[in-house]
């Protein structure tokens, strides 16, 4: 189990919340969501569950018609995985060691996933608890229920999400939550909420309205806000993630804003840990400059975060001068530090966990006016298949989103909330604390509980601790692997006779790539030196310009022996003027979905492949190359295979 120190005390208990509320913000809400109210048929399900009541007011199906008797699974222990540091360590560890770990995961080894204790867990059809919030069971899971979620689920994360994610929320009575199915409905509903539809064809430029992005972005989160017509803004980006001041960063896009080109922006898109695609994790500064800047001009900051509990303080030790070096005024390891090496505010409440509390802390722990909206899923820590996630926010704004909720999703499968809250809170549970009873279900621990909180954060550690050796492992063969070397005879300095091997010597070494260990995230950020390509020059000219050339390495990377897909940087490009000028460069590598012993045979054909390309000399052999990209493409074996792992990026 996690390491677990004192908590601090809930408010609940009768003690005193003397923080201040947040802002009222209903000036940002768009026209419909303003008129919404809350549904009718909603308003009764809160009696439902009175003792006794004969139920004769909802259409709801007779729960023992429900086909499912039982709901099972196998399930792992928290502890399966092996934690890594919660904070960097000078000197940083050697990368042989995350090697050696990860060659014992592989499918077929003794220790992987597939060879691993389990415990089983099982959702009744009906459990005799009477208490909503601690009953799990088919007849309530599989029933129709609140918007918020299903009570348990909804309860745990609640409680969750203000004393152990936020305890330092800095207004009263903290976030609010609703569950999702997952944060790209999150962001659909945010969207709806905050955002008036805008078309050319019937409105006033001055009426369009805008959202923040970084300049290379999850276009996922584009592709939603593009067709209500809001006018897409890029803000700069540097090794952390979007910028406050400088050319290109917030304070001058906010400062210099055409007005011919609709309304200054009010909505602000970010993913601030493990940036998809860069990877960067915004410090606590960073998050300060930039929060102040959304107070002046009164923006709403969404926080799309599912890579929180991935950040790598390798990394940071890798990245950061190190105590010996007498330039260091940055990196004391000796001293309360986040993952990126930065000092944790002494003043600030612990939330019990020293995992928890070594994570550079979400901008909910700085959002004194309420305008921080944070998006939350099950998607990195369980599956993507679950489609379950949360929202956290003032409640005046969850409140809203409550409504649209209540007439387009009503809540997550019933399914997947009864097997993760059967997983977590086990059966008949006390919320967050361990219990010894039993009854109902079965939980996800050999006694027969759920993981609880404690478990809970010790999955989330030991996933830290697999994907961080992962990264580690990706990056030192590509470090191994990105110059190019030409080596030739040196002349010799003596009639004295030499071996051959003696007389060669590196003459040259281009560098081919570069890229930042990522500090957060499953993602390398690849930024190829296009440059020194010995066809540069010649693509330069072209039409297309090296954009070109770029693509030509990307077809190349499928072609034999080197058999590796990536994501090309033009697709996170959230403008044209992005992409013609920078989306070429750059290529997202993930090193999350590969099998452990396939990982490091396809980070070195990458590293290869790039190689062999900047041998290339003749521009008929790149031509070549482009003309394949097409029906030859596609009748490649296994591509097909390699582009469903591609995911929705």
């Amino acid at each position: 189990m996690a390491t677990h120190t004192t908590p601090i005390a809930p408010l609940d208990d009768g003690s005193i919340d003397s923080r201040p509320p947040p802002k009222d913000l209903s000036h940002h809400l768009s026209r419909s969501t303003k008129n919404r109210e809350a549904s009718s048929i909603k308003q009764f399900y809160k009696y439902f569950a009175i003792p006794g009541i004969g139920q004769l007011a909802g259409g709801l199906p007779n729960n023992y018609y429900f086909p499912f008797d039982t709901l099972e699974a196998k399930v792992a222990r928290p502890e399966r995985w092996q934690p890594t540091p919660n904070k960097p360590i000078d000197p940083p560890e050697r990368d042989d060691d995350a090697v050696t770990q990860l060659s014992k995961l592989g499918v077929g080894a003794q220790s992987s996933p597939l060879n691993q204790p389990q415990d089983t867990i099982t959702v009744p059809h009906t459990s005799q608890q009477k208490n909503p919030i601690k009953k799990v069971d088919l007849s309530s899971a599989l029933q129709y229920g609140t918007a918020q979620g299903y009570p348990p689920l909804y309860y745990f994360i609640r409680q969750f999400t203000q004393q152990y994610m936020h305890p330092n929320c800095p207004y009263k009575g903290g976030p609010e939550v609703i569950l999702t199915n997952g944060n790209t409905d999150g962001f659909s509903k945010v969207l709806q909420a905050l955002t008036n539809e805008w078309s050319e064809e019937k409105d006033w430029i001055r009426d369009r309205e805008g959202l923040l992005v970084e300049s290379f972005a999850y276009m996922n989160a584009i592709g939603a806000a593009r067709p209500r017509g809001l006018n897409i803004v890029p803000v700069g980006l540097d090794d952390e993630g979007m910028r406050a001041d400088g050319p290109g960063g917030l304070r001058e896009v906010l400062e210099n804003w055409d007005y011919k080109k609709g309304k200054r922006p009010q909505l602000m898109y970010t993913v601030t840990m493990g940036q998809n695609p860069t990877s960067g994790v915004l410090s606590l500064q960073r998050r300060r400059d930039l929060y102040a800047l959304c107070c002046q001009y009164d923006i709403i900051i969404v926080e799309d975060d599912p890579y929180w509990y991935l950040q790598f303080p390798s990394s940071t030790a890798v990245n950061t001068t190190t105590v010996s070096d007498p330039s260091n005024t940055n990196f004391n390891p000796s001293c309360p530090m986040f993952a990126n090496a930065e000092p944790r505010p002494t003043e600030w409440k612990s939330s019990g966990y020293p995992f928890l509390d070594s994570l550079v802390p979400s901008s909910l722990n700085i959002d004194t006016d309420g305008r921080v909206i944070r998006l939350d899923t099950f998607s990195k820590t369980v599956a993507p298949g679950c489609r379950l996630g949360w929202i956290s926010a003032q409640p005046a704004l969850i409140e809203r989103i409550l409504r649209i909720t209540e007439t387009s999703t009503q809540q997550p499968s019933g399914f997947v909330q009864s097997v993760i809250a059967e997983l977590i809170l086990g059966p008949d549970h006390s919320g967050l604390k361990p219990t010894t009873k039993s009854g109902g279900g079965k939980g996800g621990l050999p006694d027969g509980e759920g993981w609880k909180a404690d478990g809970w954060v010790r999955w989330l550690e030991g996933l830290r601790g697999n994907y961080e050796r992962r990264m580690q492992k990706m990056c030192s063969i590509l470090e191994d692997g990105k110059y190019l070397v030409k080596s030739g005879r040196r002349g010799s300095l003596s009639e004295t006779t030499q071996d051959d091997d003696e007389e060669w010597a590196v003459i040259e070494k281009t560098p081919m790539y570069s890229f930042d260990r990522p500090v957060g995230g499953m993602f390398i950020w690849l930024k190829i030196e296009f440059e020194n390509h010995p066809l540069f020059a010649t693509y330069a000219k072209h039409a297309e310009g090296p954009a070109r050339l770029a693509h030509a390495l990307w077809i190349f990377w499928t072609t034999k022996p080197y058999l590796v897909l990536v994501s090309p940087g033009a697709i996170f490009s959230p403008t044209q003027e992005i992409r013609e000028k920078d989306g070429w460069r750059y290529f997202r590598l993930c090193f999350a979905a590969i099998n452990e012993e396939d990982l490091g045979p396809t980070s070195k054909r990458m590293a290869d492949g790039v190689n062999a390309f900047f041998r290339i000399k003749e521009k008929k052999v790149i031509e070549r190359l482009l003309e394949e990209d097409g029906a030859i493409l596609e009748a490649r074996s296994g591509l097909a295979e390699l582009t469903q792992m591609m995911g929705p990026c």
